[in-house]
């Protein structure tokens, strides 16, 4: 590992971090201006649309510059997205009209972090051989799930009533900042002005690709071949196929978990918060253990998937803080485990048949696909007012069910394939473009 990478690290996690301090600082502005209860997941839905639509072209753009400057540069559409959202009241619009422009000020963020995963994600493999691929992968996620626990706990510190009344009696502050969702954003700008500064300093790896195209329609026919190509490789599917469904949960189950707080538990959105970075805790302990894990054994951690979604079974049935806080520390820390060396799968193997970047915007625009879907699928739970406690069970189900399928779908390519897995690590293979 060298001094490229870790700032590479350095940047992801102070922007990631300001990701998710600000998606709670959201949704508290949301309940400050009394939004349905199904209203928060549609934050989320904007992200992963933006992600969804911006896919076919965002792979083309990091591969077409230094991935440094891409990562500034999409950085400061996260600013824009932060500073649209701090001035949220100064149009003079309803409650409504609010809402939504809240909505789509974190959707301007979205697009910037679409732009950005395929930079951050292919800057990695550029930097690092097959051999440490795993490793930088368990860096990569461990500090982006810590950047979870401590976006998700700083947003709810931000807007809790000490932190949010002892900022709001400030001087300088209080004559312009009326509402601990804003005094929030506010100090979030301030973070994400820190990650755009460390981009400026990340080293170019000088690896060039053939020229990318700038017209629209061949980049999405382009795009649309990229996506074939790792679904029909037989290492690509099955990997593909555990990351989307682990993305789709894991943005679904923030989400619960925050309603599950407020319903079971009766807490407040800072204290559900907490619960959010309790889980991310037990994912930074998964994807550390997942680092041991070689490359070519990286299917074996597949059924950990299916125990992950089991044990959220158990949800409706805790209520003392201890339990509360071992169950969120297991599920994250199975998810981790199990999602690091996948990951790891799928970008090696996208780097060897398609390019980085490429690779990296098949895998967000699958995905974000997914949490589209599930995410319209909870909101759509709620907007029906199906109690919290069946929407868990439903959740751990499908997650246990579907993993099962996947480890059903890999062990059928292996036992058509025998070799399948000594082709992991081995350069120049199956190039399909």
């Amino acid at each position: 590992m060298n001094r490229g990478f870790y700032l590479v690290i350095a940047a992801q996690t102070l922007s990631s971090l300001a990701d998710n301090a600000l998606f709670i600082a959201a949704i508290a502005l949301i309940q400050q201006l009394e939004g349905p209860v199904w209203v928060p997941p549609l934050i989320k839905w904007g992200v992963a649309a933006s992600f969804v639509l911006l896919a076919p072209f965002v792979g083309a753009f990091a591969d077409s510059y230094p991935k440094g400057k891409v990562m500034f540069i999409t950085n400061a559409l996260k600013v824009a997205g932060c500073l649209l959202m701090f001035f949220y009241g100064i149009f003079g619009l309803s409650s409504t009209g609010q809402i939504i422009l809240i909505c789509f000020a974190y959707a301007i963020v979205g697009m910037g972090a679409a732009a950005y995963s395929p930079a951050k994600y292919g800057i990695v493999t550029e930097m690092l051989p097959p051999a440490l691929l795993v490793v930088g992968n368990s860096w990569m996620e461990g500090m982006t799930v810590i950047s979870i626990i401590i976006g998700a706990v700083l947003g709810g510190l931000l807007i809790s009533p000490f932190v949010s009344d002892l900022l709001l009696q400030q001087p300088s502050l209080s004559s312009w900042l009326t509402t601990p969702a804003e005094t929030a954003i506010f100090m979030i700008g301030f973070l994400y002005a820190g990650a755009s500064l460390m981009n400026l300093f990340i080293p170019q790896t000088h690896i060039c690709y053939p020229v990318q195209s700038k017209n629209p329609v061949v980049l999405i026919k382009s795009f649309k071949k990229y996506v074939c190509v790792l679904w029909r490789d037989a290492l690509g599917q099955i990997s593909l196929s555990v990351t989307t469904l682990f993305w789709g949960a894991g943005a679904t189950l923030q989400l619960i978990v925050i309603e599950w707080g407020r319903q079971n538990l009766g807490y407040r959105l800072d204290q559900a918060s907490m619960l959010m970075g309790i889980a991310a805790l037990g994912t930074v302990m998964g994807a550390i253990a997942a680092a041991r894990v070689p490359l070519r054994a990286s299917l074996s951690v597949l059924p950990v998937g299916v125990a992950m979604g089991l044990v959220v079974l158990t949800m409706p049935y805790i209520r003392d803080t201890w339990a509360v806080y071992s169950l969120l520390l297991l599920v994250g820390g199975l998810s981790g485990f199990f999602v690091v060396p996948m990951n790891a799968l799928l970008q090696h193997r996208g780097h060897v048949l398609l390019s980085a970047g490429h690779s990296i915007a098949v895998q967000n625009f699958n995905e974000q696909l997914n949490i589209l879907l599930m995410i319209s699928l909870y909101s759509l739970m709620l907007w029906l007012e199906i109690p919290i406690n069946l929407i868990v069970v439903l959740f751990g189900l499908s997650v246990a069910g579907l993993m099962i399928v996947i480890i059903i779908w890999s062990r059928d390519n292996i036992k058509r394939k025998p070799d399948l897995l000594e082709e992991i690590g081995q350069e120049g293979y199956g190039q399909a473009i």
